[in-house]
């Protein structure tokens, strides 16, 4: 069944969205399919519709039991080819769609469990805002960086590293 008033697929009972991102114009942004399930499914299965999504990212999210008052979703990305630790574009679209279709509600915040931690969305309209993990950047040592880089790339010449 294919419901084009609301761009959305349904088979089986599974809701399969695809949001543009980062734009309010259609055919435009970033896309990625996001696909709401009740509980988890198995990742061969996952692969399998990001495969035939063939979009850069397919987002799977479905509620989890929390601790706290506030919601808490799991959530895992899928490339056509294999999972991705994170993206931003996939969470992006997941939180809007959740908004959306009224899993959750304008004041809530969006949380989901993923392999990168705990990720949050707020929304702030008409913006989302995503809170994703940082990491501190590092000193490094720029000769050991130059000998890698000059190894690991035959026919090219590295002359310097550093800021």
């Amino acid at each position: 069944l294919l419901d084009l008033d609301i761009k959305h697929v349904t088979r089986m009972g599974i809701l399969l969205y695809q949001v543009d991102a980062f734009t309010s114009t259609p055919f435009s942004g970033n896309s990625a399919a996001v696909c709401v399930l009740d509980t988890p499914a198995s990742d061969s299965w996952m692969q399998n519709v990001a495969l035939e999504m063939n979009l850069s990212e397919t987002s799977f999210v479905y509620p989890l039991e929390s601790d706290s008052s506030q919601k808490l979703f799991q959530l895992r990305w899928f490339t056509p080819t294999t999972e991705v630790d994170l993206c931003g574009h996939a969470t992006l679209a997941t939180a809007h769609v959740l908004w959306e279709i009224g899993q959750l509600l304008p004041n809530e915040q969006a949380r989901f469990s993923t392999k990168s931690g705990i990720l949050t969305a707020d929304l702030k309209s008409p913006w989302i805002e995503l809170d994703f993990p940082a990491m501190p950047p590092n000193k490094v040592d720029g000769d050991s960086i130059l000998t890698e880089l000059n190894a690991s790339l035959p026919n090219t010449e590295i002359l310097y590293v550093g800021y």
